[in-house]
Order: C-alpha cells, then structure tokens, then sequence
C-alpha cells in the first residue's frame, strides 16, 4: 500500500514491515511515532494496518511471544518441571524489555499466546492434571516469573547509581536496633538465585493445595476458606 513518506517520497509499507520496526524499537520504547520515524512515513499511514497504539503493541508483542519455544525434560517431576517453565518465561522476559508489561496488561491477546497457553497446559496433562487446573496452575507460576522479572528489569533500567543505593540502604538496615541482626544474617542472592528460591517455595504451596486429581473447586474452596479469617 503506497504511502507518502516524511520526506514527500511514496513509500509502500506492509505489517510485516510495521513489526520488524517495532522488533528494533522494542515493547520498552514502542510507540506509533517512534515506528513511523523508523519507517520514514507519517504515524497516519500505520493505521491502515494496526489499530492504534493497542493494536501496534499486539503485532509486536506476538511476535516476540511467538519466539519463546518452552523447552520439557521428561526426566523432571512436577515441581522441577514448573520451575524450568517458571525460569523459561523469566528469561524471555528478560531478553525483550517491556515484554513483561505486556503480558501482565493482557494475555493472552493472540494466537503466539494462546499458542503458548495451549503449551504449558498440554505439558501439564500428563502430571494427571484436568485442562481447568492446569491453566490455573501454569498461569499462577507464569504470573510469578513475569512479575519478578519486570522487578528486575526495572532495576537494570536504574542500575547508575542502584548500588550505592544499596549500600545506603543496608548500612542502614544493619544499624537497625529490629533489623540489623536479623538482616546480616541473611545471604546475599544474584536476582536468579533468589527467585529460583521463592519460586520453588511458590510451587509446593500450588501443588500442595493443587495436586493432580484435586477438582479446581476444591481448591478454590480450601483457599476461600482460609482467607475467610483474615
């Protein structure tokens, strides 16, 4: 479809051409001037193939999903299978910064999430799961992973100046007459030590409240139930 570039000269753009620039860009930094800029033409021109900013972020953000190839080990059980899907989709995360933002906003919009759901549900029928529990088993531990990488992106998008920061903040929590011996007893975690910890502590809560065969109803009940008090 021809358009008129920024500089009057005729330009013909596709969709393919609209995602491969917002690839470039990436999610972080995506928007529909910044790909008209890439692609020389006016942001008007990308209306004929996206929907707005709305659109333009699906186009783009499928794309990436479509990338993510979930990887099993028919050698590992249910909690270090959870663990590997949990750190695949920490990773990919972490590789397309604004990725995670995306997810958490909506998900799936698309076929490559949907794809992607199909997948971790799929890999967890053979555990003896039913499809309901295994969706909300695998979104519960997706979510975890994509909240804790867009944390740490966040900080990597911050790192001038992030760790005297921290060396304010622990001096601090050190000479805390509460906290400080507490606080010095605590081990010092990479980002991927510390979440393999408490995302591997996340699955045995999931899979002691939802074993496979346990009805989601049941669950959801028990859960209910303990929150009732609170």
């Amino acid at each position: 479809m021809p358009v008129v570039g920024l500089r009057g000269r005729a330009r013909r753009i596709e969709l393919d051409d609209i995602v491969r620039a917002g690839r470039d860009l990436g999610m972080a930094r995506l928007s529909l001037n910044a790909v008209a800029a890439e692609l020389g033409v006016s942001a008007t021109a990308l209306y004929r193939h996206v929907d707005g900013r709305w659109g333009l972020e699906r186009v783009v953000g499928e794309s990436l999903l479509a990338d993510l190839e979930l990887h099993t080990d028919p050698t590992h059980d249910l909690e270090r299978h959870l663990l590997s899907f949990g750190l695949q989709i920490r990773d990919h995360v972490l590789a397309h910064p604004g990725l995670g933002t995306y997810m958490q906003t909506l998900f799936p919009r698309g076929d490559a999430g949907r794809r992607l759901m199909v997948r971790s549900v799929d890999d967890l029928l053979p555990f003896g799961y039913t499809p309901d529990v295994a969706v909300a088993l695998a979104s519960a531990v997706a979510g975890m992973s994509i909240n804790y990488a867009v944390a740490e992106q966040a900080q990597r998008d911050r790192a001038d100046g992030l760790d005297d920061q921290r060396r304010d903040v622990t001096d601090e929590l050190g000479a805390d007459a509460h906290l400080g011996e507490a606080h010095r007893d605590l081990p010092a975690l990479e980002h991927t030590e510390y979440m393999k910890l408490i995302l591997t502590a996340s699955i045995r809560g999931l899979i002691s409240v939802a074993p496979p065969g346990r009805p989601l109803d049941e669950v959801i009940a028990d859960l209910a139930a303990t929150g009732m008090g609170v």
